[in-house]
């Protein structure tokens, strides 16, 4: 289940890119598949063991480009291990709601992408985020535990990226029918997943996601913009101008 519509990314293979806080890896997969170079990052050492064996087996069954290359590297996302003008594109998804810092991990994201590099950036949405505190406390746990401490508004969110030096490049909404799944989990106990409206959501929700048929694709994509689970901002980092191709001033002729 993508968040990124690659499309908007522009990733080509060969592409150095780099899955800043890849969780489970889903995106890292997918540059992986696309024959990227990727780097995925986390903080927690066990996701990262299950992304490297799975970069293995999907070698094994054929599922890499010969341009794919891939390493998983724990790291923090407020002092990246790379060299400024590293990554050709970068990819944080669903990271920023969890750091107090913000700001901070942004400017590092910057710094570490090319000029010219495209970085997209996703978070929860700001209605379906704001039904789910509503409803459970404990959905946004202490940040100790790896929860939430704010909820964006795609607007700040674009002001954050803008004062980092990032130019917008536009946004989506995603994942519309995730967003009643987690109200019901919400109301019921995020962690309660034997009730039996909880069980039969998830059911649908992995139909979707495995068969994808017509009816959810297009139902998601009406939803969309006003549900979307998450949303998607995209923005590059500007190619600095030579001084010496700035057009100069005409001269006349005395």
């Amino acid at each position: 289940m993508l968040t990124v519509d690659y499309e908007r990314l522009a990733l080509e293979p060969r592409h150095l890119i780099l899955d800043m806080g890849c969780g489970a890896g889903r995106h890292a997969f997918q540059s992986f598949r696309n024959g990227a170079r990727v780097i995925a990052m986390d903080y927690s050492f066990d996701e990262l063991l299950g992304v490297r064996d799975l970069f293995g087996a999907m070698v094994e069954a054929g599922e890499a480009e010969p341009t794919s290359e891939a390493l998983a590297v724990r790291g923090d996302a407020l002092r990246l291990p790379f060299p400024d003008n590293t990554f050709d594109r970068i990819i944080a998804s669903e990271v920023m709601e969890h750091l107090r810092e913000d700001s901070a991990a942004l400017a590092e994201l910057n710094r570490v992408l090319k000029p010219g590099g495209i970085m997209a950036v996703t978070v929860p949405a700001w209605l379906p985020e704001k039904i789910c505190w509503a409803l459970s406390a404990e959905y946004h746990a202490p940040l100790s535990e790896g929860g939430h401490v704010r909820i964006y508004t795609e607007e700040q969110l674009r002001f954050k990226m803008d004062a980092v030096g990032l130019e917008s490049r536009g946004s989506h909404r995603a994942h519309a029918l995730h967003s009643p799944y987690w109200w019901l989990k919400c109301a019921v106990g995020p962690t309660n997943n034997e009730q039996v409206l909880v069980k039969a959501y998830h059911q649908l929700l992995v139909w979707d996601i495995t068969k994808a048929p017509f009816v959810t694709r297009f139902a998601e994509r009406i939803l969309n913009p006003v549900l979307g689970k998450s949303v998607v901002l995209y923005g590059s980092k500007p190619v600095p101008v030579p001084a010496t191709s700035k057009k100069r001033g005409a001269r006349v002729a005395a």
